[in-house]
C-alpha cells in the first residue's frame, strides 16, 4: 500500500451530506481509494503526508473544511486495500454521521472494472454495496474539473523543464484525453459529457510493470517506478549517436541522442541480463513504453 500527496483543491461545499466519504477506481492493475475527513474527524485523519486541505468560502456560500486523503494498493492485493478500510472505520464513520437509517446499507461510489469484478467480496468483507460508475464517464467530468478549477493542472515538459499553460475556459474544446492504466485509450471530448474513445493500445501501464517484473525481478510497480529514478536507458538502447558517431542525422531532424532502438545495444553487447543492471533496464523500459504512448497520441491528433 502506498500512499501520496496531492495538491490542494479549492471547492465550495454546501453541506456534509453531499460528501462521499470514501470513493474507489479499482483498475486492473491498481485500486486507487480518496477519503473525506473533517477537520474535527480524528478517527480518519493521518499524517499531513497523504491528505490535502480542502477549504473555500468564495461568494459567501457554506463550506465543510477538511482534508482529502489519497492512497494506492495493488489489485492483486485487494485484501490489503479491504484491510485498510476496514481499520481506519471508513465504512462505517461517514455513512453514520449523514443520518442513515439503522439497517439501512451501505453504499459507496466504486469505478473501474473492479467494481464489478470485486462487488461480492466488499459485500461479503465489509457489508458494502458497491454504487458502480462508468469509469469514462468519471474520467472526462473529473478531467473537465481540474482543467476549469486548478489553474496549475496543464503544462508541458519539454527537456526537463516544466512550463504551466494558462487554459482559456471559453475554448476548452475539443482536446485529447490520454488515459494511462494497465493499457490506454485516447478520447476526444468535444464538452460537458460529450466524448468519444477513437482509439487506444495495450501497451500501458501493466506493460511495463509485467515485463519490470519479469526483468528486474521488483515486487511492487513503485519499486520499479523508483529504480527507473536511478538508471541509465543509454546503456541499453540504441542512440542515432550511436549509429552515426556520435553525431546528428541533421537531414531528417534526428538528434544524436534520440533513441533509435529500445534496447537495441542488448543485440551486439555479449552480455546475459544478469549482466544489466535492473535500474537500467526499468529506465529503457518506461523510456520505450511512454514514446510509445506519446508517439500514438501525437500522430492521432494531427488526424484530427
Amino acid at each position: 500500500m502506498d500512499i501520496v500527496e496531492s495538491k490542494q483543491i479549492s471547492e465550495p461545499i454546501k453541506s456534509e451530506a453531499q460528501i462521499s466519504h470514501l470513493a474507489l477506481d479499482i483498475g486492473g492493475s491498481l485500486i486507487k481509494l480518496v477519503y473525506f475527513s473533517t477537520n474535527s474527524d480524528s478517527s480518519a485523519s493521518s499524517s499531513s503526508k497523504d491528505s490535502v486541505a480542502v477549504s473555500s468560502g468564495n461568494e459567501g456560500r457554506p463550506v465543510l473544511e477538511g482534508k482529502l486523503h489519497f492512497a494506492k494498493f495493488e489489485t492483486a492485493k485487494i485484501n490489503d486495500c479491504i484491510d485498510f478500510i476496514r481499520s481506519k472505520q471508513l465504512r462505517l464513520s461517514g455513512f453514520q454521521k449523514h443520518g442513515a437509517p439503522a439497517g439501512e446499507k451501505c453504499t459507496i461510489k466504486a469505478t473501474g472494472g473492479g467494481a464489478y469484478k470485486y462487488a461480492d467480496l466488499f459485500k461479503e468483507k465489509l457489508g458494502i454495496c458497491l454504487d458502480k460508475e462508468d469509469e469514462m464517464d468519471c474520467l472526462v467530468a473529473g478531467s473537465n474539473f481540474l482543467l476549469k478549477a486548478v489553474h496549475t493542472e496543464a503544462f508541458t515538459y519539454m527537456d526537463g523543464q516544466k512550463e504551466f499553460v494558462q487554459i482559456d475556459h471559453d475554448d476548452l474544446y475539443p482536446y485529447m484525453l490520454v488515459n494511462i492504466g494497465s493499457g490506454v485509450s485516447m478520447i476526444k471530448v468535444d464538452g460537458p459529457g460529450k466524448f468519444e474513445r477513437v482509439s487506444g493500445t495495450n501497451v500501458g501501464g501493466g506493460t511495463f510493470w509485467g515485463l519490470g517484473r519479469l526483468l528486474t525481478k521488483c515486487k511492487s510497480f513503485d519499486e520499479l517506478l523508483e529504480l527507473s529514478h536511478r538508471g541509465n536507458n543509454r546503456v541499453i538502447d540504441m542512440l542515432v549517436g550511436d549509429i552515426y558517431g556520435g553525431m546528428d542525422y541533421t537531414k531528417i531532424g534526428l538528434s544524436s541522442t534520440t533513441i533509435a532502438s529500445s534496447f537495441g545495444k542488448a543485440i551486439s553487447d555479449n552480455k546475459e541480463l544478469e549482466d544489466y543492471k535492473p535500474e537500467d533496464i526499468s529506465r529503457s523500459l518506461l523510456r520505450m513504453i511512454s514514446n510509445n504512448i506519446g508517439q500514438v497520441s501525437h500522430h492521432l491528433l494531427k488526424a484530427w
